[in-house]
């Protein structure tokens, strides 16, 4: 029996291969993390975890995937994929659902080290995603959301068909700034024209409430 099948799990696009997250490859997101992850004026997350002391980043990092890996359950789950391209960590891709058996809704996530954004690979890797979710899990949506000012990520989610699914007022350093929610369903998914090689699904259906 093969107690944790996400270790055999792997999603590949024309120039990225996504895994869920293990400690070898943490260590490297880590390591992008500190070269940065946005201007350091702004502030793209919710929770903003780039904010914290860079003396404790890394510790905080490690924790926070290892905690999200070690609760894993059908019934609520987030997968954390780092994303690569020619075996280097770009960034991590997120992919999340609570009960999902029933809900047949994911939300997705993401950041991408600075130096490798603009080139296109944030849109490849919610595609590859999206394409996991809708094709193999049998999604009907999924949702995302993104600062009113985050232009970056508002038009990724466009290019993919997302739609505005209202908003809401959050505290950002303080400050009052508006998160736009987004929804696209599985039959608006703008599509790219490349396929998505995946192995290793069989085995996760069961510990992600899909099968």
């Amino acid at each position: 029996m093969e107690h944790w099948p996400l270790r055999h799990l792997v999603l590949r696009t024309p120039r990225l291969e996504l895994r869920p997250d293990d400690d070898a490859g943490l260590d490297e997101l880590v390591a992008e993390a500190y070269r940065g992850v946005h201007p350091p004026e702004q502030m793209p997350f919710v929770v903003p975890w780039t904010d914290a002391d860079p003396r404790y980043l890394g510790r905080g990092m490690l924790q926070y995937f290892w905690g999200k890996r070690a609760a894993l359950a059908p019934e609520s789950w987030l997968i954390n994929f780092l994303v690569r391209r020619d075996g280097r960590v770009l960034g991590t891709q997120g992919v999340e659902a609570v009960d999902f058996g029933v809900t047949r809704e994911v939300d997705t996530g993401s950041w991408l080290g600075m130096r490798h954004q603009r080139d296109g690979v944030g849109t490849e890797m919610r595609c590859a995603v999206l394409l996991f979710a809708f094709d193999h899990l049998g999604a009907t949506r999924a949702r995302s959301g993104a600062f009113s000012d985050n232009e970056a990520s508002l038009r990724v989610s466009a290019k993919l068909g997302y739609r505005r699914d209202g908003s809401r007022t959050v505290a950002r350093r303080g400050a009052p700034a508006e998160e736009v929610r987004l929804v696209v369903a599985r039959e608006e998914f703008a599509r790219p024209e490349w396929k998505l090689e995946v192995e290793g699904v069989e085995g996760c259906l069961g510990l992600l409430g899909a099968a």
